[in-house]
C-alpha cells in the first residue's frame, strides 16, 4: 500500500504538467460553433451596412447616444447595427467594408468544412489589401461623398497627396491594382491573348456550322438524330440503321461528372468516304477523369494528439518528444499530374483501331490519368466476349509501342474493361505529398501506412494492424527498399516511441543502417546484442525465437487481463484497471522488418522458417506484425506455410508470370514498368499503386531529427532466449557412453568433420545411434554445437590431443 500511495501523487503531478504544457486545440464541435457564429455575424454586417446607406444620415445623431433607450434608430439591426456601420463604414473604409462580410462568411465556411488554414490566410491578406486600395481609390475620386471611401480612405488620400501629390497618389493606386490583378487574379498578357483567340475560334466555328456540314467523330445523340432525319429525306446509298442500333445509341451513357473534361473539343474532319464506310463509328464520348488535387497539410497533426486526462499516459517518459515535421521531406514534383491530351488521344485511337481490326466495336471509352499509368476504361458493344479482348494484350502493346500493358477484364465493381497504359512522362510521387495529405494525417488507424498514390491520383493508406502481416517481393532494383523506407517513415510520422518498436533485419548491411540513430527511441534488440539492426544470420535466429517468447508472455498477460487483443489490453491498462505489480505493463506494437528474406532461408533454412511461420500464425492479436521483403519469390523461399499467413502482399516488377503467380496468385506483376510501380492485394481486389519515393538524405534528416531528442536509457529489450540442449547433458556420465564412443571420436578427429552421417557410413550404424554418439561427443567437448545447415566444428585437432584427452578423463 505504501508504494501505491507514493506513485499516485507523482502520476497526478505528471498529468497536470502534461495538461499545462499541451496547447489548446479546436475540436470539430468548437469549429462548427465558431464557424456558425462567424457566418451569422457576416449576415448581420450585411444587413447593417445596407441599411446604413439607406438610413445612415438619420442615425448619425443617435449613434453618440447609444446609452439612451428612448433614442430610436432606422438601422435594421438596431442601435448595435448603427454603431457597427458607423465604426466600420463611416469612420472606417466606406463602400469597401462590404468585403468584411465576405471575409467573415468564408472564414466560417472554412472552419465548418475543414479547409486548410494556408488558403484562408491568402484570402484574408488579399481582401484586406483590396479593402485599403478601394478605400483610398474612392476617397480619391469621391471627395464630396465621405460614405464611399470612409474616414480611413479620406485621411489616407489626404496624407498621400500632401507628400506625393494627386498624380503620385493615382500612380500608386494603379500599381496596387496591378499587384492585385497579377498575384490574386493570376491575369497575364498570355491569358488575355488566348482568351481573345479562343473567342475568335468559337465565332468562326459557329459561322462554319451554318454553311458547312458537321463532320468528324465528336457528336451527341441529338445531332445524330438530326442527321438521320436529313438522310431520310435524301436517302444515301447505304440502308438505314435498324431499330436495334437506334436503341443502342439511346442507351449510351452520358457524361455528367464535373471532373470529366471533353478531350476532343475541336473535331478533325474526316474524308467523306470514311464517314460513309464507318456507319457504326465509335461514340467518342472520350473523357479524362482526374481526382481533385488534395490539399497538403503543412503541419504534422500527430503532434496535436492529447491524451485523455486521468488515464495513464505511456508517453510521459518522453513527454517533450516532437514528431518529425513535414518540411524535412523533399517535394520532387512541380505540382499535379500533367495531362498530355495529344498522347491520350493518340493512345485512344490506337486502342480503338486495334480492336476494330479484330471486329470488336466499342460503345464508350474513358481515360483516368494517374502518376505513371493511364487507365482506359472501355465499354464493348453487346455480344463481345471479354476473353477475346483479354487475348489481345500483346497486340495492343504492339500498337501502342509501350512497355507493360495490363488488361483488367472486367474491372471489379464496374461494367467496364480496363487497359492500363504507361505514361511517356511519368510523374514522381514524393513522400511529402503522401505524408502531407489529409487522408493520411486524419487517418484513424492503429498503424497507418502511406504507400503511394493509386491510378486515380488518390493517396493510398492502409492499416498494418488490419493486414496483419505484409509480404513484399520483386526483382532487384524495382523499389523494395524504398517501399520499406516509406513504410517505416509513415509510422515514424504517426506513432510515439512508446507506442511502436522495430526489429530490423538487414542482411545487406547497408539498407537500414540510417535507423541506427533512433535505436534508443524506436528499435528493439536482445539484451546482450550490441547493434540493434541485425546483420548476422545467427543472431537473427535467436531474435526470432526471442520474439516467440515475447509472444507467449504477452498472451499470458492478455489471459490474466481477460481481453482478446492488444488494443483492449492497452485501453484497460491506460484506464488503470491492471496492476503493474502483477507484471502488467503497456505493450507497444513490435514490427519485424526483414529486408532480404531469401538470404535468411538459404543460410538458416528451417530455423528461420519455423519461428516466422509461428509468429505469422499467432502474433497478430498481441501486436507483433511482420514485414518481409525478398527479391526471389520462388516457392522454396515463400513457402505455402508462409503465404497462407500473409494475405497482404505487394508485388513490384518481376521477370516472369510464374514469379507473379507465386506472390499474388495471379499474373500482372510481370507487366509493371518498374521504378516503384507495384500491385497491392489484401486477399480481395488488386490495386495498382505508384510507390512514394523517399531518398536517403530525407531518411537521414528524419533520423537526425528524432535522434537529437531525449531518448530512453536503452533500446527496447526483448526477452532472453535460451536454446534447447538437444540431449547434450543426457550422457554426462562416462559409464553411460556408447561402446563405440572412442572409435567414433577417432573417426571425427581424423576427418575433422563432426556429422552423424559420417559415423553412419564408417561404423555402419543407424541414424539414431549415430545421433546419440554426436550428442555424447558434444557433451564431452570433442565437437562443437549444432549450427544449422553447417557441419559441426571439431575442437580436437589431432590424434595425440585426443589420446591426451582420454588420459585426462581416466586420471580424473
Amino acid at each position: 500500500m505504501a508504494k501505491t500511495t507514493k506513485k499516485e501523487p507523482l502520476d497526478k503531478k505528471n498529468n497536470s504538467k502534461a495538461k499545462e504544457s499541451t496547447p489548446w486545440v479546436l475540436t470539430k464541435q468548437h469549429k462548427i460553433v465558431l464557424g456558425s457564429l462567424l457566418i451569422l455575424f457576416s449576415v448581420a454586417l450585411l444587413v447593417a451596412f445596407i441599411s446604413f446607406y439607406i438610413h445612415g444620415q438619420e442615425d448619425q445623431s443617435a449613434v453618440s447616444e447609444l446609452g439612451d433607450r428612448s433614442e430610436t434608430v432606422q438601422n435594421w439591426l438596431g442601435k448595435f447595427g448603427a454603431f457597427l456601420a458607423d465604426v466600420i463604414v463611416y469612420k472606417g473604409f466606406g463602400l469597401a467594408s462590404f468585403l468584411f462580410v465576405r471575409l467573415f462568411f468564408l472564414t466560417g465556411i472554412f472552419l465548418i468544412v475543414g479547409v486548410s488554414s494556408k488558403k484562408l490566410k491568402g484570402i484574408w491578406f488579399w481582401d484586406l489589401f483590396a479593402i485599403i486600395i478601394l478605400s483610398v481609390l474612392f476617397g480619391f475620386f469621391a471627395t464630396s461623398l465621405p460614405e464611399l471611401g470612409g474616414t480611413v480612405g479620406y485621411e489616407l488620400n489626404s496624407f498621400l497627396q500632401d507628400y506625393i501629390g494627386k498624380t503620385g497618389t493615382l500612380l500608386l493606386l494603379i500599381f496596387g491594382l496591378i499587384l492585385y490583378v497579377i498575384f490574386k487574379l493570376k491575369l497575364s498578357p498570355e491569358r488575355i491573348q488566348s482568351f481573345f483567340e479562343n473567342t475568335k475560334k468559337e465565332i468562326k466555328s459557329d459561322l462554319g456550322t451554318n454553311t458547312a456540314p458537321k463532320t468528324g467523330n465528336s457528336y451527341n445523340l441529338e445531332e445524330f438524330a438530326i442527321t438521320e432525319e436529313k438522310e431520310s429525306e435524301n436517302p444515301p446509298p447505304l440502308p438505314k440503321p435498324s431499330q436495334f442500333e437506334v436503341n443502342k445509341e439511346a442507351l449510351k451513357p452520358t457524361i455528367s461528372h464535373s471532373s470529366e473534361i471533353n478531350l476532343d473539343p475541336v473535331a478533325k474532319p474526316k474524308p467523306v468516304e470514311e464517314v460513309l464506310t464507318d456507319k457504326n463509328d465509335v461514340d467518342d464520348s472520350f473523357v479524362i477523369e482526374t481526382a481533385p488535387e488534395e490539399d497538403l497539410i503543412e503541419e504534422n497533426l500527430a503532434s496535436r494528439l492529447v491524451s485523455d486526462f486521468g488515464l495513464f499516459d505511456p508517453t510521459l517518459d518522453l513527454s517533450n518528444y516532437k514528431y518529425p515535421t513535414i518540411d524535412l521531406l523533399k517535394e520532387y514534383s512541380t505540382g499535379g499530374i500533367t495531362i498530355n491530351q495529344e498522347e491520350l488521344e493518340e493512345n485512344k485511337n490506337r486502342i480503338v483501331d486495334t480492336l476494330r481490326n479484330y471486329k470488336i466495336e466499342i460503345a464508350q471509352i474513358k481515360a483516368t490519368v494517374g502518376p505513371s499509368v493511364t487507365l482506359y476504361e472501355i465499354v464493348p458493344e453487346a455480344g463481345i466476349r471479354i476473353s477475346k479482348i483479354k487475348n489481345l494484350e500483346d497486340d495492343i502493346a504492339l500498337s501502342l509501342s509501350a512497355l507493360g500493358i495490363r488488361i483488367i477484364a472486367p474491372i471489379p465493381g464496374k461494367g467496364t474493361i480496363g487497359i492500363e497504359v504507361p505514361n511517356k512522362n511519368p510523374t514522381m510521387v514524393s513522400m511529402k505529398s503522401v505524408i502531407g495529405s489529409a487522408k493520411f494525417q486524419e487517418a484513424e488507424m492503429e498503424l497507418p501506412i502511406a504507400l503511394g498514390k493509386t491510378i486515380s491520383n488518390e493517396t493510398f493508406v492502409v492499416d498494418l494492424a488490419k493486414m496483419p502481416h505484409l509480404l513484399m517481393a520483386g526483382a532487384t532494383g524495382q523499389g523494395k527498399s524504398v517501399g520499406l523506407n516509406a513504410v517505416l517513415t509513415s509510422l515514424l510520422y504517426k506513432k510515439h516511441p512508446a507506442e511502436v518498436k522495430f526489429v530490423l533485419v538487414d542482411p545487406k548491411k547497408v539498407e537500414l543502417t540510417l535507423f541506427n540513430k533512433i535505436e534508443r527511441h524506436y528499435l528493439a534488440k536482445l539484451p546482450d546484442s550490441e547493434d540493434a539492426i541485425l546483420t548476422d544470420n545467427a543472431k537473427v535466429v535467436n531474435t526470432l525465437n526471442s520474439l516467440c517468447v515475447e509472444m507467449d508472455n504477452r498472451y499470458s498477460l492478455l489471459k490474466d487481463a481477460m481481453v482478446r487483443n492488444i488494443k483492449e489490453y492497452n485501453d484497460k491498462f491506460k484506464a488503470r484497471k491492471l496492476n503493474p505489480e502483477n507484471g502488467h505493463r503497456f505493450l507497444p506494437y513490435i514490427i519485424l522488418v526483414v529486408d532480404e528474406f531469401a538470404d535468411l532461408i538459404m543460410t538458416a533454412g528451417k530455423e528461420v522458417e519455423v519461428p516466422i511461420a509461428r509468429l505469422a500464425q499467432l502474433a497478430r492479436a498481441i501486436g507483433i506484425h511482420l514485414i518481409i521483403a525478398t527479391q526471389r519469390p520462388s516457392v522454396n523461399v515463400i513457402t505455402g506455410l508462409i503465404k497462407a499467413n500473409f494475405p497482404a502482399r505487394i508485388a513490384f516488377r518481376v521477370t516472369s508470370k510464374i514469379d507473379s503467380r507465386t506472390i499474388l496468385d495471379t499474373s500482372g506483376a510481370d507487366q509493371l514498368i518498374g521504378r516503384g510501380d507495384m500491385l497491392y492485394t489484401n486477399g480481395n481486389d488488386i490495386v495498382r499503386i505508384q510507390c512514394a519515393f523517399i531518398d536517403t538524405p530525407e531518411v537521414e534528416k528524419i533520423t537526425d531529427f528524432i535522434g537529437s531528442q531525449k531518448a530512453y536509457a536503452t533500446a527496447y529489450l526483448l526477452p532472453e532466449f535460451v536454446g534447447e540442449d538437444s540431449g547434450i547433458n543426457l550422457d554426462v556420465d562416462i559409464s553411460e557412453r556408447d561402446t563405440l564412443f572412442r572409435e567414433a571420436a577417432e573417426i571425427i578427429v581424423n576427418a575433422q568433420q563432426g556429422s552423424a552421417s559420417l559415423l553412419q557410413r564408417k561404423l555402419k550404424l543407424g541414424y539414431n545411434r549415430a545421433g546419440r554418439l554426436i550428442d555424447q561427443l558434444e557433451a564431452a567437448g570433442i565437437v562443437g554445437p549444432f549450427e544449422g545447415s553447417k557441419a559441426r566444428g571439431v575442437n580436437i585437432l589431432d590424434m595425440s590431443s585426443l589420446d591426451q584427452f582420454f588420459n585426462n578423463e581416466q586420471n580424473n
